[in-house]
């Protein structure tokens, strides 16, 4: 039984949970401590308790543990891998992809904490000396999704632990192997006991407790929109630092001068792979007319190809949704599109069994045509492999649809047009724009977000990172 980590202990859960396979639903993962409300402030109290003395550590010891977690990471990629495939369902090379961005994550912020830099400028008044100085949070509260079990505990651990704070990481529910695996990394890293802490446990529970305790300086959020809502509420309320990553309905542009392999592949990658479970995918693919047939009879081709089975299995593109109730949202939406007049042209049926015969939760990817911008499956977060295209007469209307959604994550083009990439560039309401690209893959040295209902709060990843994990002191003085 994997157990919770407190105070540098590994403590017993006040009930277990069993992490299933969604692959092969008979394959039990193992058995994850379950903390309760006791334990999450036990964690909250050590963290307290532990951060003061970090947060004064010298940038060579954040660096020693930071940069040997890294190396551990990567050097175990493709064991880590394998579990994280596992446990979550996607396919092994995307979830060996994502241990060694959770490794690199680590190595990059193990040299910020040798980077923390201030400033020294000169008083306005005579004889006063001016510095400016960044110090840490205090104690930082992390809630992490299960799409990305390793890569988002990653980037929010690593620079929090990087600029002097504590942490207390509650991981989803379904995925706690991966986050537990580098729990246990960081507790053979040198780490004082206590400066970071795993409560595994129900949101309801554990993650009530760290948006109500007042010992919780900080509260890093990846989730749904209404979760959010309610950690912005709970964090407003008693005054705290917090940062929101939420959800996305994410266009991908297609114009008639696309290369159309290249926008095809784009598409297929956002759209699909991952099994369509990421907040950057692009659900809704808007084509100009002089191209629309061509690319979406591509598509469709491209699409029969695309191999659905095991994630852990050789040749499979496309894993298993995570879950049942995810599988059960996937197929409600599928028939919501139906009912609202789209044309599902490729995929959209659910497989009770993959190719070996083993039960799990199987979705084959699913390509509607003939949308509008109002219909329920291009306004809401499907999170899943469900696409829809939207016919654009020319590029101002392809922008403008682009544009009209309450989202605001990522956006993609694809064009060999300077032109219009450009204006594209710029135009896009969102806060990471692609081009020729897929929309879902970015680098982990630089800022990570988007605007309007996507995210809230500075920028997670890369050295904008320190902007939520630490605050400013100006001191002054007279010569």
């Amino acid at each position: 039984m994997f157990r919770n980590l407190i105070a540098g202990e590994w403590v017993e859960g006040a009930r277990t949970c069993r992490n299933i396979n969604p692959s092969d639903t008979r394959d039990v993962v193992g058995e994850y401590a379950q903390a309760d409300a006791a334990q999450a402030k036990s964690a909250i109290g050590a963290a307290s308790k532990a951060q003061p003395a970090w947060g004064l550590s010298t940038p060579q010891q954040r660096f020693d543990i930071l940069d040997a977690a890294g190396a551990e990471i990567l050097a175990r990629k493709a064991e880590l891998g394998d579990l994280l495939a596992r446990e979550e369902g996607k396919t092994l090379p995307e979830a060996v992809g994502e241990v060694v961005r959770a490794g690199n994550i680590f190595k990059f912020f193990a040299g910020e904490a040798l980077r923390i830099g201030g400033q020294v400028v000169a008083s306005v008044r005579p004889g006063v000396g001016v510095d400016v100085t960044r110090e840490p949070v205090g104690v930082v509260g992390l809630i992490t999704p299960w799409n990305f079990p390793i890569a988002i505990p990653a980037w929010k651990i690593a620079p929090a632990l990087a600029y002097g704070n504590a942490v207390v990481l509650k991981p989803a529910d379904l995925v706690p192997g991966s986050a537990w695996a580098i729990a246990d990394i960081l507790h053979r890293s040198g780490l004082p006991a206590g400066v970071f802490n795993l409560v595994m446990g129900r949101g309801s529970e554990v993650g009530q407790v760290l948006l109500d305790d007042k010992r919780v300086n900080a509260i890093s959020f990846t989730g749904s929109v209404a979760t959010g809502q309610r950690v912005a509420q709970a964090c407003v309320a008693r005054m705290a630092r917090f940062q929101l990553e939420m959800g996305g309905k994410n266009p991908m542009v297609v114009l008639d001068d696309a290369d159309l392999d290249v926008a095809v592949n784009a598409a297929i990658n956002s759209g699909f792979f991952s099994t369509g479970q990421r907040c950057t995918a692009s659900s809704r693919l808007i084509v100009t007319e002089g191209i629309h047939d061509r690319f979406v009879d591509a598509m469709a081709e491209k699409m029969k190809g695309l191999k659905v089975g095991d994630a852990r299995k050789q040749g499979t593109d496309i894993g298993p949704v995570v879950d049942g109730r995810q599988l059960a949202q996937d197929l409600e939406y599928i028939a919501i599109g139906r009912s609202e007049g789209a044309k599902l042209v490729a995929g959209g049926e659910a497989l009770e069994r993959n190719a070996d015969g083993a039960p799990g939760h199987y979705l084959r990817p699913a390509l509607f045509t003939e949308t509008t911008a109002q219909m329920r499956i291009n306004r809401e977060e499907i999170f899943g492999p469900v696409v829809s295209v939207i016919r654009a007469r020319n590029y101002e209307e392809a922008l403008a649809l682009a544009n009209d959604t309450e989202f605001g994550l990522a956006a993609g083009i694809a064009t060999t047009s300077l032109k219009h990439a450009t204006h594209f560039k710029r135009h896009a309401q969102a806060g990471m724009v692609m081009v020729n690209l897929p929309t879902a893959g970015v680098d982990y040295h630089v800022p990570f977000g988007g605007r309007k209902g996507s995210s809230f709060g500075p920028r997670e990843q890369g050295s904008y990172a320190a902007e939520f994990y630490t605050t400013v002191k100006t001191c002054y003085v007279q010569a």
